[in-house]
């Protein structure tokens, strides 16, 4: 079993970044997937990034291409996500997920992943 903690949200002002952080408890697993989801009041959740391992290879949504990077910290066992020139369309609640395998590409975006964390609110506003 995976139990994941999503820190790093907050309210900013538009322009500026936050890098969002999931710690994964527990022992580490290999290979893996984990993947970062929002979901904004009335709207259906979306993906952002996902990262995979070993051969690390990452993944973007279309709305954030160009503005995030994701990351894995293997010691530590956590991937973050540094989110740059952030807008007001980017406030929601973030997710964490993942999965105990190597998830095929096309496959990330619609995975059921198995383990999700409790999320973090961030809040883009002037």
């Amino acid at each position: 079993q995976v139990q994941l903690v999503e820190t790093g949200g907050g309210w900013v002002q538009p322009g500026v970044s936050l890098r969002l952080s999931c710690a994964a408890s527990g022992r580490t697993f290999s290979p893996g997937t984990m993947a970062w989801f929002r979901q904004a009041p009335g709207k259906e959740r979306e993906f952002v990034a996902a990262i995979r391992w070993p051969g690390i290879s990452t993944f973007y949504g279309d709305s954030v291409k160009g503005r995030c990077a994701i990351s894995r910290d293997s010691a530590k066992n956590t991937v973050f996500l540094q989110m740059n020139n952030l807008t007001p369309e980017d406030t929601g609640v973030y997710y964490c997920a993942a999965a105990q395998q190597r998830v095929i590409n096309s496959y990330v975006y619609t995975f059921p992943y198995p383990y999700w964390g409790q999320g973090t609110q961030v809040t883009v506003s002037s």
